[in-house]
């Protein structure tokens, strides 16, 4: 009898691995810059924690997991995203109460969903994906977003835009599902039944329908962003300004909602129009999940994280650059909300020079963020507050050497540049 492989799934012989391994090099190589580090979850979970945490509305959990019964009836499922896997891992092992708040963690490996395969998709595929746990703050919104438009830049691909929209708060989403469900009730009869069974549990997942994509109450559907709190607004309004100053394009999609049921606020897409993927191609995204951990169990813990498909990226990876960067090379620590601005334009400013870098976002004291450079240990610290912000410098200290100097803002490469030994 002749063998094949099943539907949906593809043998990576060794030239295609050769290129995996490329291809993992640069994801790697840009986990370690950004100081994210690497999590394994197991392949299969109990099904009960997708059902929980993906949502039993969505169409990951109601058409495309891989369900069986263990020889003792219970029901497993082969992971069909990474996410949930991270999250219970994250409330199973306590890591909530590690001494650094903001834990940063990346995966890579493995996903299941039965669907149809085509160029790119698989129904076992891979998957790169970040998380970001701890802090709710736009500054490690736009990290996580920074973080992602680096892999695709690494990866050559031309042509990229960000897409975002906020789905706010749970004030913000109870307003907008009512109005969700004024706007369909009267035309609920015209819709497929997916959306009739959406419309009560979830009816944010209709606008994601393919089959009523094409409806006129698809394009006349209330938007998202007319029904932000005021503290929602505030934290997108500060995402959008983080963008603007760090020269970041982007355009504002209020038909983004994302797929899954745990986003909140932030949800952003990376949409690329190279000619390796083809015009108006998603090529990963992700999103705010402020509620995930303390619906599998743990403490209320906020939460923002993306995703890409690496069999979407290997088709992105003809000409990139595995030039790698290892070890944290400076940490930068900011007194107050004006420096915070300030420490992020340094920060991209360091890592678009090639250093591997990072920054407090828990607007903590100077005692803290010490503990944090030294636990990172990172070969320089540097330093600002207002007197720094106004005058243009910041503080650089040599955590071996424990030397400190006062360097312009200017300088700052310069300097890290001769302190590691690089001129």
């Amino acid at each position: 009898m002749k063998y094949s492989a099943p539907r949906g799934t593809v043998d990576i012989l060794p030239d295609s691995c050769e290129k995996w391994e490329k291809l993992e090099r640069i994801l790697r190589t840009v986990a370690s810059n950004y100081h994210v580090r690497e999590m394994r979850t197991p392949i299969f979970e109990h099904t009960e924690l997708f059902n929980r945490a993906v949502g039993d509305t969505s169409d990951v959990v109601t058409k495309e997991m891989y369900t069986f019964s263990d020889r003792k009836g219970r029901l497993m499922t082969l992971r069909p995203e990474g996410t949930a896997g991270i999250a219970r891992a994250y409330v199973e092992n306590k890591m909530y109460a590690l001494p650094e708040k903001l834990t940063k963690v990346f995966y890579m490996g493995p996903m299941f969903r039965y669907e149809r395969p085509q160029n790119g998709r698989q129904r076992q595929f891979h998957q790169f994906g970040v998380e970001m746990l701890g802090v709710e703050s736009p500054y490690v919104d736009v990290e996580c977003m920074m973080m992602a438009l680096t892999v695709v830049k690494a990866l050559g691909l031309k042509n990229v835009t960000l897409h975002l929209n906020t789905l706010g708060d749970a004030d913000s989403r109870d307003a907008y599902r009512a109005a969700l469900q004024d706007h369909f009730r009267p035309v609920l009869g015209e819709l497929c039944s997916d959306c009739q069974a959406r419309f009560d549990k979830n009816p944010l997942r209709i606008l994601d329908c393919k089959v009523d994509a094409h409806h006129p109450a698809m394009k006349s559907a209330p938007k998202t962003i007319d029904f932000l709190t005021d503290s929602a607004k505030a934290h997108f309004d500060k995402v959008c300004e983080l963008l603007d100053m760090l020269e970041v394009d982007y355009v504002i999609d209020t038909n983004l909602v994302r797929g899954l049921d745990y986003y909140s606020h932030t949800v952003f897409e990376i949409i690329s129009d190279d000619p390796k993927l083809g015009s108006g191609s998603t090529v990963g995204g992700g999103g705010r999940y402020n509620g995930l951990v303390e619906e599998l169990g743990g403490p209320a813990t906020p939460g923002v994280g993306f995703a890409f498909g690496m069999e979407r990226l290997m088709i992105a990876l003809e000409g990139a650059d595995e030039e790698e960067t290892a070890g944290i090379d400076a940490y930068v620590m900011p007194l107050g909300d004006e420096a915070k601005d300030v420490a992020m334009q340094i920060v991209a400013m360091l890592r678009a020079n090639g250093f591997a870098t990072d920054m407090d976002y828990a607007s903590r004291g100077l005692k803290g963020q010490f503990k944090s450079a030294d636990r990172f240990k990172a070969a320089y610290s540097i330093i600002l507050g207002e007197e720094e912000v106004q005058g243009e410098f910041v503080q650089m200290k040599n955590n071996r050497t424990k030397e400190q100097t006062k360097v312009a803002f200017e300088d700052i490469v310069k300097t890290l540049e001769k302190g590691l030994g690089l001129e």
